[in-house]
């Protein structure tokens, strides 16, 4: 089965570096996880009137207040079928700050909107469409478009003036053998609202989709795309 990100880029997959490619390239039928640990350089956050963002974002394991240099972290990508039948990939983000955090994101491929959709937080409660592409180094890069909010009966598309949007890039450095990551939140009136930066080693584990681990699956799952 090709991957979700294979099917989403078609032709700009064959771009990316190696590494890269090997990273995004399984699906829940190889019975493989991509699991990164490593040291985030930085992780910040905007100016005081952010704060209300983040702390919302922090209830459902979307974004966090805190920040600070040197923070071990691990990301966890799990690749299993929803029961929706969804081919699905966990982005798991743990961080061991001060007070420690997590960043849950779940992504499939919708057929209805031909693009990858993140869902993000515990409860799946915001649909976001994603653009990928390669860059000119190989690096994989994804930019959040249109939002949804789904809770229960109400469905309606989430404005960007109380959200952000994010981009990532996430690449692997040669000379150092490890990935890199760079993820920034900007919201269009109030500016800069949260990222981060680091690097991480991948260990890749064999692990069939049924044996995907309980507390990395999302609490409730949204059918909405």
């Amino acid at each position: 089965m090709t991957s979700i990100y294979e099917r989403a880029m078609g032709a700009e997959f064959g771009k990316l570096h190696p590494e890269i490619r090997k990273r995004f390239g399984f699906s829940s039928e190889d019975g493989v996880a991509s699991i990164g640990r490593g040291v985030m350089d930085e992780i910040w956050r905007g100016p005081f009137w952010t704060l209300p963002f983040l702390y919302l974002g922090s209830v459902r394991r979307i974004m966090f207040p805190e920040y600070g240099a040197n923070i071990p972290f691990t990301i966890e990508n799990y690749a299993y079928r929803d029961r929706f039948d969804r081919e699905t990939v966990t982005w798991i983000r743990r961080f061991s700050g001060r007070k420690p955090r997590r960043f849950d994101a779940y992504m499939i491929f919708s057929e209805q909107r031909q693009r990858i959709v993140d869902y993000l937080g515990t409860h799946q409660h915001l649909a976001v469409d994603l653009e990928l592409r390669a860059d000119a180094e190989g690096a994989l890069c994804l930019r959040s478009a249109a939002q949804r909010f789904y809770e229960g009966p109400i469905a309606f598309t989430f404005p960007l003036l109380f959200s952000g949007v994010a981009e990532v890039r996430e690449s692997f450095d040669e000379r150092a053998g490890r990935f890199r990551i760079e993820v920034k939140v900007v919201n269009r009136q109030w500016g800069p609202l949260f990222g981060y930066r680091g690097a991480f080693d991948v260990e890749y584990r064999n692990v069939a989709a049924d044996a995907v681990p309980e507390d990395v699956r999302p609490v409730r799952e949204e059918r909405r795309e």
